[in-house]
């Protein structure tokens, strides 16, 4: 959705877009931060769970609680987006919110006491320091320089996918989550803003918790980039503009972002397809760990996550095609081997298509 939502807003592309985004200050007192080494963008994409822009009614659908009750906003869901350096490919990295990190020296939130650093949880980061410190813990364990911010509340959420009229979905399993509120029978479903949210926050229901919720979230994605390209929805000034009305006003960005990056970010992203987007989540090497003071956390597979940082810094390819070698006329003839380690997938692959 990511992908959809900037688009979205470069597609508009117009005078007075870049004024009426909300701004946040990210990057301003960031230091030794990581070199760029090519011209490819990387985005950090921030779900929310800050009820703001919420309606007193939505909020009691969704059962979520008070505007008051995250009014500062938690990281609930964590993408990074690298768009490569020639704008025709990219790629979209789920970030456990428990990962196991390395949370830099910072502030207290009462701006009374420096606290060292230490070890915790990824979205922890946010919650001690917002944006700023999220980005220079994450810069700290990807070596990976993030040029842009966006953030995302549900309320922008559930705009955009009933600005869409709605997103399809499939379940092999019947769904009953308490905690998220979401009741749903096995098969396809068409979700509204508010069924989708509770859709993408479910975690309990199947056991696998975070890594469970992440896969769906993923493919919820792909699904949203499939509805915007196959009905034409940033090719349509009409639908367009509903889908920007239904966004501009609950998405935050990096105040480094102006018109004229929006504008040629539109033409570059002209180029993008959902069969050339490809999504995945960070290489895992225990997803169910535990640290002493932290509690329960998520950790990096530490030679594949690597690998993988590596490739997306060089703006390099994540699934490698290794030709046979023509030693003979059978190996000569013999189709080159496709090797995904990273386990990614296309936002052209339709999770519901044997579902229908």
């Amino acid at each position: 959705m990511s992908i959809v939502v900037l688009a979205s807003i470069s597609w508009l592309g117009l005078g007075q877009v870049s004024g009426q985004i909300s701004r946040i200050s990210v990057f301003g007192n960031l230091k030794d931060r990581p070199e760029k080494t090519s011209q490819a963008i990387n985005y950090l994409v921030v779900g929310s769970d800050s009820r703001e822009g919420l309606t007193q009614a939505q909020i009691k659908k969704l059962k979520v609680g008070s505007t008051a009750v995250a009014a500062g906003g938690r990281s609930d869901t964590m993408f990074l987006i690298h768009i490569s350096k020639s704008r025709d490919a990219a790629f979209i990295v789920s970030l456990p919110r428990d990962t196991l990190v390395q949370v830099p020296a910072h502030i207290s939130q009462d701006g009374k006491r420096d606290i060292p650093e230490k070890p915790g949880k990824l979205n922890a980061a946010f919650a001690f320091g917002g944006a700023p410190l999220l980005i220079q813990t994450i810069e700290a364990k990807t070596n990976l320089k993030i040029d842009h911010y966006v953030e995302i509340s549900f309320a922008g959420f559930t705009g955009v996918v009933d600005a869409l009229g709605g997103i399809q979905v499939c379940s092999k399993v019947p769904i009953n989550d308490p905690k998220s509120h979401l009741v749903m029978s096995a098969g396809t479903h068409i979700l509204d803003g508010l069924e989708a949210l509770k859709y993408v926050r479910t975690r309990d229901f199947d056991g696998r918790g975070d890594i469970g919720r992440m896969e769906r979230q993923q493919q919820f994605v792909s699904a949203v980039v499939r509805k915007a390209t196959s009905s034409g929805t940033l090719l349509n000034p009409i639908k367009l503009a509903k889908f920007y009305n239904a966004t501009i006003s609950t998405v935050k960005m990096d105040e480094g972002v102006d018109k004229n990056d929006l504008l040629t970010l539109a033409k570059q992203m002209r180029n993008l397809s959902s069969g050339n987007i490809r999504t995945l989540t960070v290489p895992l090497s225990d997803p169910n760990g535990r640290v002493a003071g932290v509690g329960s956390v998520v950790i990096w597979d530490e030679e594949l996550s690597a690998d993988l940082w590596t490739r997306i810094r060089n703006d390099q390819a994540l699934v490698d095609t290794i030709k046979p070698s023509p030693t003979s006329s059978a190996q000569a003839t013999a189709k080159p081997e496709v090797v995904d380690k990273f386990k990614t997938k296309t936002a052209a692959e339709n999770p519901c298509a044997a579902s229908k």
